[in-house]
């Protein structure tokens, strides 16, 4: 006795996690880097409020 049941549930499934998937990578919005103006770490608090620490 085969187990159809068994193999068709398993094959709707994984098209529809896949299918799941495509969707989420192909909708999925890419981020702006420096997009606000800077690249850096803005200090909130303290003598040096409001100064911008940059990476390099």
């Amino acid at each position: 006795m085969r187990d159809t049941k068994l193999l068709e549930k398993f094959l709707k499934d994984n098209y529809k996690k896949i299918v799941e998937m495509s969707l989420f990578r192909n909708l999925k919005k890419e981020v702006n880097a420096g997009a606000n103006g800077t690249l850096g770490y803005k200090i909130k608090k303290g003598i040096n409020k409001d100064k911008v620490i940059k990476y390099e």
